[in-house]
């Protein structure tokens, strides 16, 4: 392949990703809440507080919107290739909040999520892993719930892996441990 061709061929690749990332960061409020209401169920979401990405570290979530129940919805986190909101209820924002600030989350009762959009994460293992390991790729999840209990997941019940078709555990024998379950 000629220089010129592997240079356009390149481009071409990296391209979307900037914009991806680009967009992200360009998005109006209202756009933001809409992408974020897309994570959970029409009846959760049109209620729920939507919050923003801190846009450094150790600040707080920014409100894009004053919810009603107890849920709350983030837009797409930028620095993913994909397209990742999420709704949370009161126990995934511990997590979220432990998960933030790099401590361990106080989980005292079961917690759900939704991620109808899907996600990507760099690592199933790894809670903070900013990207893949070299010659692995993103983890696409399909569209999905999670939940969170203060006890660990058995391992002899859920497979740790995000292949298999069913629910699976991430962050397996992590404080950020939880189990990911497909939905359509």
């Amino acid at each position: 392949m000629k220089k010129t061709n592997r240079i356009v061929v390149g481009f071409l690749l990296v391209t979307p990703l900037i914009a991806s990332f680009v967009q992200g960061q360009t998005q109006t409020a209202e756009e933001k809440i809409q992408n974020a209401m897309s994570a959970g169920p029409a009846s959760i979401a049109k209620d729920a507080t939507i919050i923003d990405w801190p846009t450094k570290e150790g600040e707080k979530p920014p409100v894009l919107r004053k919810g009603t129940n107890a849920w709350t919805c983030l837009p797409n986190y930028p620095a993913t290739p994909g397209n990742d909101p999420m709704c949370l209820d009161k126990m995934w924002m511990n997590w979220l909040d432990g998960y933030m600030n790099k401590t361990a989350p106080k989980i005292t009762a079961p917690g759900f999520a939704y991620m109808l959009q899907g996600g990507s994460d760099a690592s199933n293992d790894d809670p903070f892993a900013e990207k893949p390991k070299p010659g692995e790729d993103w983890m696409t999840a399909p569209p999905h719930f999670m939940v969170i209990l203060p006890d660990k997941l058995d391992t002899s019940v859920f497979s740790k892996d995000d292949h298999s078709g069913g629910p699976w555990i991430m962050f397996g024998g992590t404080p950020y441990e939880h189990l990911m379950v497909p939905v359509k």
